[in-house]
C-alpha cells in the first residue's frame, strides 16, 4: 500500500502585470514544478479583476501567496524570490528535515 500524498491547495494573489506579480508566478511554478511534482493545484486571482476574492480572504497586500490546504492555513507576501522561505511557509522543508533526522 502505497502512503498517501498530500495534495497542496494554494492561491496566488496578485494586482494586474507588475513585475512583482510576474516575478512572484514565474518562481512559485518553478518551486512547484521541482518540488511538488503534480501534488498541487494553484489559483491565480487578479485582486483588481476580483477584489472581492481579497476582501474575503483579508488579503492587504500582493503578491501574496496563501496556502489553504493542507491545514494550517499559511499566507507569504512578496515576490516570492527567497526559495527557503516559501518552501518553510508551505511546510515543506520542515517535512524534508524531518524525514532525514528519522534515516539517522
Amino acid at each position: 500500500m502505497t502512503p498517501l500524498m498530500k495534495t497542496y491547495v494554494l492561491k496566488l494573489y496578485v494586482a494586474g502585470n507588475t513585475p512583482n506579480s510576474v516575478r512572484a508566478l514565474r518562481t512559485l511554478k518553478n518551486i512547484l514544478e521541482e518540488e511538488f511534482k503534480g501534488v498541487y493545484a494553484l489559483k491565480v486571482i487578479d485582486v483588481l479583476k476580483n477584489p472581492q476574492l481579497a476582501e474575503e480572504d483579508k488579503i492587504l497586500a500582493t503578491p501574496t501567496l496563501s496556502k489553504v490546504l493542507p491545514p494550517p492555513v499559511r499566507k507569504i507576501i512578496g515576490d516570492l524570490s527567497d526559495r527557503e522561505k516559501v518552501l518553510i511557509g508551505l511546510d515543506l522543508l520542515y517535512e524534508e528535515l524531518s524525514e532525514r533526522d528519522g534515516d539517522f
